[in-house]
């Protein structure tokens, strides 16, 4: 626990992971998994700039790190971050994040994530993208979320149609400088009840209603 800061205390727990918010200690040890290239895909997932598509292991590790850092001291209320990371059988194996955009006028979250090479396949994708938006939902009362992906991932995109969420278009990002398609999506907090678990347990959330501008 880290008394001071106290946002860094919030967890997600399911019966098969739990998202803990990424304190230094947790970031070290998931770093051994960035710096092996076990955040890798195919087709590549990331749009760009992406530290993940750095050939240099350790470079790779220092750029993620950075933008951690910056994006997780920096709250705000047109924007914050909520970065965790996914525990499964108490080992790290991935990272969740959360982010709220206006979201006092709007009330809308997007999120991001990525799962080990050797985690995935059994799952914990969708249990991870499930925790986070019951945090959004039931601990923080949003309104939306969304989710993009290049219409070429098949899982992100199989794990929105999976939980409710709704077509909402295209559009176009750059990955590793070439123009890709993305699917958008879109979860109304209705479609988030008609698939709302029972199963999942949100821990000191009350951080969020007093370090976040959520109103």
């Amino acid at each position: 626990m880290m008394k001071n800061y106290p946002l860094l205390d919030v967890r997600v727990s399911t019966p098969r992971l739990e998202l803990r918010a990424a304190t230094d200690d947790l970031l070290d040890q998931l770093a051994e998994s960035v710096r092996a290239g076990k955040t890798h895909a195919e087709p590549a997932p990331y749009d760009d700039p992406m530290s993940f598509y750095e050939t240099d292991p350790d470079l790779r590790v220092a750029k993620w790190l950075r933008a951690i850092w910056r994006r997780r001291g920096s709250v705000d209320p047109d924007a914050w971050r909520l970065y965790f990371v996914v525990m499964a059988a108490g080992r790290p194996v991935g990272e969740q994040s959360l982010t709220g955009v206006d979201f006092a006028t709007l009330g809308t979250v997007t999120t991001f994530s990525w799962l080990s090479t050797d985690e995935r396949g059994r799952g914990l994708g969708r249990e991870m993208r499930s925790a986070i938006l019951h945090l959004a939902f039931a601990g923080l009362g949003a309104k939306e979320a969304a989710s993009d992906a290049f219409v070429d991932n098949g899982g992100s995109n199989g794990i929105s149609r999976a939980l409710g969420y709704e077509p909402n278009g295209f559009d176009w990002a750059t990955r590793r400088g070439e123009p890709a398609l993305l699917n958008r999506w879109r979860l109304t907090r209705a479609g988030w009840e008609r698939h709302r678990r029972d199963d999942i347990q949100l821990h000191n959330v009350e951080a969020c209603h007093a370090l976040l501008p959520l109103a």
